[in-house]
C-alpha cells in the first residue's frame, strides 16, 4: 500500500518518514556512493524544502516502511534543472505545471515483503512505479520526468516501462545516467500493471484528500481535476 505523504505532514507519520530517510542514506550514500549529504544517519537535500510529495510503500498490516519516492513540481527548484542540467541539451528545458519529476527511489528489504513482481522486479520497486501512475490520473498529470542510472533503466525496461531519454546520457560517479520523459497515458497504465501483475489502485484510501492537500497554492492547471 502507498502512503501520499506531503511535506507538511511529515511530522503525523515520524515513524515512517523517518524510515524514509534513513533508507535513503544506506542506499544512496552506503551503498550506491553517491555524493549525498548525510547527517545523524539521514539523507536530505534541498528540495525536501521545496514542498514535495513523499510516496511511501508500507506494510498493509502493519505499517512497516518498505520503500518510497518523492515527487516535485517541474514548476519549480527540481534536481533536473538545478543539478543535472549537463544531461539536457542546450536550451532544452521541462518545465510544465502537468509534469512532475521522481526522484529518490529506494527499497528496504525486510521480512513480511512479496519478493517479487511478475516480472521479476523487487515488488516494492514495482508498487511505487504503478503508484506514480495513480497519482498522475489524480493529479492531472501528462507526463514524470527523472534522472536514473543504469541500474534502475534496467528496472525500468523490465517492468514495461519505455521512457523517452532525453538530452545525452553521462557517466555520474562511474555510473551512466539518464535523463528520461515517462507518458502518463492509457497505454503506460496497461503496460506497467500488465507487466509487474499488479490490478487495481495501489494508494491508500485517504490519497485524493491527500493530493488536493498538497497541490494548494501550486497552479489553477495542475488543480483542475479536482474542479470537477
Amino acid at each position: 500500500m502507498i502512503l501520499l505523504i506531503s511535506a507538511a505532514q511529515t511530522d503525523l507519520f515520524p515513524r515512517v518518514t523517518d524510515a524514509m530517510f534513513r533508507c535513503r542514506a544506506q542506499t544512496f550514500s552506503e551503498r550506491l556512493g553517491w555524493e549525498v549529504v548525510v547527517s545523524d544517519g539521514y539523507e536530505r537535500d534541498r528540495f525536501d524544502g521545496e514542498n514535495p510529495l513523499y510516496l511511501v510503500s508500507v506494510d498493509p498490516r502493519s505499517g512497516e516502511y518498505w520503500g518510497s519516492l518523492r515527487l516535485l513540481p517541474t514548476t519549480g527548484p527540481n534536481m533536473l534543472r538545478d543539478v543535472f542540467p549537463f544531461l539536457l541539451n542546450d536550451d532544452e528545458v521541462i518545465e510544465s505545471a502537468t509534469i512532475w519529476e521522481s526522484s529518490r527511489i529506494c527499497a528496504a528489504a525486510t521480512d513480511g515483503q512479496p519478493e517479487r513482481a511478475k516480472c521479476g522486479v523487487n515488488y516494492v520497486l514495482a508498487e511505487l512505479l504503478v503508484g506514480i501512475g495513480d497519482v498522475a490520473r489524480l493529479a492531472g498529470l501528462t507526463q514524470i520526468v527523472s534522472v536514473f542510472d543504469a541500474r534502475i533503466f534496467r528496472i525500468l525496461k523490465a517492468s514495461g516501462c519505455k521512457p523517452d531519454i532525453i538530452g545525452t546520457p553521462r557517466r555520474i560517479g562511474g555510473t551512466m545516467s539518464y535523463a528520461g520523459l515517462f507518458n502518463m497515458d492509457e497505454a503506460f497504465q496497461r503496460a506497467v500493471r500488465g507487466g509487474l501483475g499488479i490490478e487495481g489502485s495501489v494508494l491508500a484510501p485517504d490519497a485524493r484528500k491527500v493530493m488536493a492537500g498538497s497541490l494548494h497554492g501550486l497552479s489553477r492547471q495542475s488543480l483542475q481535476i479536482f474542479d470537477s
